[in-house]
């Protein structure tokens, strides 16, 4: 595949972007592409400049030749050696390294000596050069290696490595859109949400702070500071080269977080097994794609009914909803518009009052439905009409017209402080919720022993 005459037609701000999709399909990264300023593809445009350049691309399909030999198989890169005067000076000069050669995110990292990825491999009984997938768009393998070096890195512990594993096995799965979303203008995160037992085993935050950051529950940072460094090491997702999110995420350590299980009221689902079909009780991660997060003042100020404050504050929930970003076209069909996280306190207060999450579903999905004037007005419509998918492109015939193609689309998790005022919005630019279920070692018991060892008792009695 690599030798075929091919010339691409390209961005000249999404260079980056294009080479590294072009690596990842298979294609020589030397491939000749014709670029052009970002006018020519806005509306009304004057083409005339293609057909100017037109021997550009005649030369490329007619006297290009591959230049590399790569039908070779590769070989591990050797070993780096850092030395200093001192220890701290030997650390200084490993990450002043990591990052000339573009492969931290900024903050400090942690040398992956082998002896550390050896320590975090304990977390897993795959050999460390299984092979996860391709990671999208540059298309670098993903082992259990890369995903322990990654994670060694971040500050992790050998016990985060399952979590860790399951989310990378989510993200390379070709209907996650991993591909688009690591190189496109929207800033998007990947979104982790972890149900079953493991989460409190590994110390992952359900709770207060839950999206970070923790001292006291510091999984979460680490497994998604390792899925960051994977994104760009990997998957080329350098900004401004490989992923043109035009402000970026915000977050080191995207947003790794349990559902608070234990909280859930008589009847209520856990996220895994409503959206993937998992056992309750059952190790799982669930995978979406996140732009922006709203808090939602949700409780009103007091002198109200309990059925009052309750439908009020689903409708102020539902005007957050129903002003889509255009982001919720692209997981209209099977992703969703986006994660409504509410807290224990308001689930059980709902619940009581009669509410389930398909009710709650159910209502903000009516709720939020934009009449076809306003999709006019706001341009909407042109947005829908262009939609590579036939059903958001058949969906224009509804009014009023849903943000989603069904109330199931929508995400609520159970999460956060025991605290009724608020409640969170990560609206979502997601193709698919895409889940995986956790596998753990026959050491795990082990593992977990020697977290308690390292970091004192994880139990919840013994936290601040």
């Amino acid at each position: 595949m690599a030798g075929i005459p091919t010339v691409l037609l390209a961005r000249s701000d999404f260079l980056g972007v294009v080479k590294n999709a072009v690596s990842g399909l298979g294609f020589a990264p030397e491939t000749p592409l014709v670029s052009f300023p970002v006018d020519l593809f806005l509306p009304e445009s004057d083409l005339g400049i293609v057909e100017q350049r037109r021997h550009e691309f005649y030369a490329g399909l007619t006297s290009w030749k591959l230049g590399g030999d790569y039908g070779s198989p590769g070989t591990s890169p050797p070993l780096i050696t850092v030395s200093g005067a001192t220890y701290d000076d030997a650390l200084d000069q490993a990450h002043n390294l990591i990052l000339s050669n573009l492969w931290g995110d900024g903050l400090p990292v942690r040398p992956a000596t082998p002896e550390r990825v050896d320590w975090i491999l304990r977390g897993t009984h795959l050999p460390r050069e299984h092979v996860l997938g391709k990671f999208p768009p540059r298309g670098a393998l993903a082992t259990i290696e890369t995903c322990a070096i990654a994670l060694a890195m971040a500050g992790g512990r050998p016990e985060y490595l399952p979590v860790l594993i399951a989310a990378v096995e989510a993200f390379v799965d070709a209907k996650s859109g991993g591909q688009q979303m690591q190189a496109d203008s929207a800033s998007a995160y990947p979104v982790i949400i972890v149900n079953g037992p493991i989460a409190k085993q590994i110390r992952l935050n359900a709770s207060f702070g839950c999206l970070g950051p923790d001292p006291q529950r510091p999984a979460g940072a680490s497994i998604g500071r390792a899925l960051r460094l994977m994104q760009q090491n990997l998957g080329g997702a350098l900004p401004g080269v490989g992923s043109m999110g035009m402000w970026g995420a915000m977050r080191y350590t995207n947003a790794v977080f349990a559902e608070a299980e234990d909280s859930l009221p008589e009847g209520w689902r856990p996220h895994g097994s409503e959206r993937h079909g998992y056992e309750p009780g059952s190790n799982s991660v669930s995978l979406i794609f996140a732009t922006g997060a709203t808090n939602i003042r949700r409780r009103g100020v007091g002198d109200e009914s309990r059925e009052t404050d309750a439908l009020q504050g689903m409708q102020r929930t539902a005007q957050y909803l129903r002003s889509p970003n255009l982001g919720c076209l692209i997981g209209w069909s099977n992703g969703t518009p986006g994660v409504l996280m509410i807290s224990p306190v308001v689930a059980k207060a709902m619940a009581a009052l009669g509410w389930s999450k398909n009710s709650i579903r159910s209502f903000l999905w009516e709720q939020t439905r934009i009449p076809a004037e306003q999709l006019k007005r706001d341009g909407i419509d042109t947005w829908i009409r262009a939609e590579p998918d036939p059903a958001v492109r058949a969906s224009i015939a509804l009014d009023p017209w849903p943000v989603s193609s069904r109330p199931e689309n929508l995400v609520v998790v159970v999460a956060g402080g025991g605290h009724p005022t608020n409640s969170y919005w990560l609206e979502a630019y997601s193709p698919a919720v895409t889940g995986r279920p956790i596998a753990l070692p026959e050491c795990f018991d082990a593992l977990l022993s020697q977290a308690d060892r390292d970091l004192g008792c994880g139990e919840d009695a013994c936290l601040v």
